[in-house]
């Protein structure tokens, strides 16, 4: 058995493309409108682990997707979690779990999708304005 992709539907393909490429930081390995189908299919992966993609789905006609949580969340490791958490911050990113412990933070997609953010190691040392950040909705 291989794991090949996790697919989550999407309400706006650019704005989820903005959020997973330009504010996360994945890359778009390819995508295929089909038109009979009335559906778009992007895949997003992180640079250097293009085996771990997820499979962003448009429906081109309008549906309601719901809050999501059901989905529980999509974990990435990171380099730094404070610059990453600063870099989504700064492009108006809400940060609902801050990195109080240098450890782990959640973010949102644009459809509700729970982003875990795990620091790469051990975490690092507790820093401000994280450390006394409050939570802020839910993930």
């Amino acid at each position: 058995m291989k794991y090949l992709h996790t697919m989550v539907r999407v309400s706006d393909l650019d704005a989820s493309l903005d959020f997973y490429c330009n504010k996360l930081g994945l890359v778009l390995q390819r995508r295929n409108d089909y038109p009979n189908g009335r559906y778009t299919l992007a895949f997003v992966a992180a640079p250097g682990d293009e085996s771990a993609a997820i499979e962003l789905t448009h429906n081109w006609d309008p549906e309601e997707l719901g809050g999501s949580r059901n989905f529980g969340h999509i974990a990435y490791a990171v380099d730094d979690i404070y610059a990453l958490c600063k870099r989504l911050m700064d492009a108006g990113v809400t940060i609902n779990r801050p990195p109080r412990d240098g450890r782990m933070a959640f973010v949102r997609s644009p459809d509700n999708i729970s982003i875990e953010l795990l620091q790469r190691g051990g975490p690092l040392p507790p820093q401000e304005p994280w450390a006394s950040m409050p939570n802020t909705g839910v993930w």
